[in-house]
């Protein structure tokens, strides 16, 4: 006997969603804003700023690739469709085999970013030279593991968004950045630049393993019996490795510019990098509030009627319809 269907949201659902997800965002993109007033406070825009600012987006670069765009678009279709499917062992299996294949990944591309930190910093920020290159190269190898570990963080994301909860996911990094700040409070005073550089490194490391351990008792919750695996034999986490290909590619081509950015501001006048990284902060802000809401709350819902009767694809169509014209 098949399993029942469980129903579709309520149109006015998506709407809804929209809003929790652009909370959560516009909540940490304030909390940001606040976390690099208190950064240009201790650090200036100078040398050290400059060696951070740099530092941090090399091992970012791992986050936006691994992190929530591709995950998402090749692992919450899967769920959500065995969810609404009502193929909750299924589900738990996809999301434990998701993780501990993202786990192995993580491990060994951070493990490959620390000893390959020099060439990176070389490829990225060119135009560093003496003390400016030797602190950047020490920082990417204490940021780069909390990267990884951010990457766990969009997989806890995906769990949360098939289930509907999109606040508490949206605004966990909240967490990351109240942990620098208060890392910045408690030694920027007694540190000198390059101590408190290295120290706010491992501020955000901290800040990166508390921004998935606050959301893990919500993770745990929503997925019931579950364990973690490499079940790459698994029929349903085979869509998901197919589709992280493509996604992965298609985030690979939209950090072209950020290369470019870091490329050119590394040659640029001291200070060049972290001017940069402040402008980001205020003009990435409206595209995460608008697009990113909107598509990340509808994802979940279209995906659970993508493989429906007619019914459900006319459902489909007005999801895209009206999330369209939200934006």
């Amino acid at each position: 006997m098949s399993e029942p269907v469980r129903p579709a949201p309520a149109s006015g659902s998506g709407a809804r969603a929209s809003v929790a997800v652009a909370a959560g965002i516009l909540i940490s993109r304030l909390f940001g804003l606040v976390r690099q007033r208190v950064f240009s406070h201790y650090m200036g825009a100078g040398l050290v700023a400059d060696a951070f600012n740099q530092a941090l987006r090399i091992p970012n670069l791992l986050q936006n690739l691994f992190g929530e765009g591709a995950l998402s678009a090749s692992f919450i279709p899967v769920y959500a469709r065995l969810r609404a499917g009502g193929d909750d062992l299924g589900r738990q299996r996809v999301a434990g085999a998701v993780l501990g294949l993202l786990s192995l990944g993580v491990a060994i591309f951070s493990l490959a970013g620390v000893v390959a930190a020099p060439w990176l910093v070389e490829a990225i920020a060119p135009g560093f030279s003496g003390e400016k290159r030797a602190l950047t190269v020490q920082l990417v190898r204490v940021l780069f593991p909390g990267s990884g570990v951010l990457v766990l963080s969009a997989w806890c994301l995906g769990v949360l968004n098939s289930h509907g909860k999109f606040l508490l996911s949206y605004a966990s990094p909240v967490i990351w950045n109240v942990a620098m700040v208060v890392t910045l409070m408690v030694w920027g005073e007694s540190s000198t630049l390059p101590q408190l550089a290295m120290r706010l490194a491992w501020g955000s490391v901290v800040g990166s393993l508390l921004q998935v351990l606050v959301q893990w008792p919500a993770v745990h919750s929503v997925l019931g019996a579950w364990r973690i695996s490499l079940g790459r034999g698994m029929e349903d986490v085979r869509p998901v490795l197919r589709n992280f290909g493509p996604a992965l590619i298609g985030r690979g081509v939209t950090q072209l510019s950020a290369f470019l950015d870091s490329w050119v501001a590394s040659y640029l006048i001291e200070g060049s990098a972290t001017m940069l990284a402040n402008a980001q902060v205020l003009y990435m802000m409206p595209v995460s509030l608008f697009g990113v809401a909107i598509s990340a709350a509808q994802l979940p819902a279209m995906s659970g009627e993508a493989g429906m009767d007619a019914d459900g694809k006319g459902r489909l169509r007005q999801r895209l319809q009206s999330g369209l014209t939200r934006v």
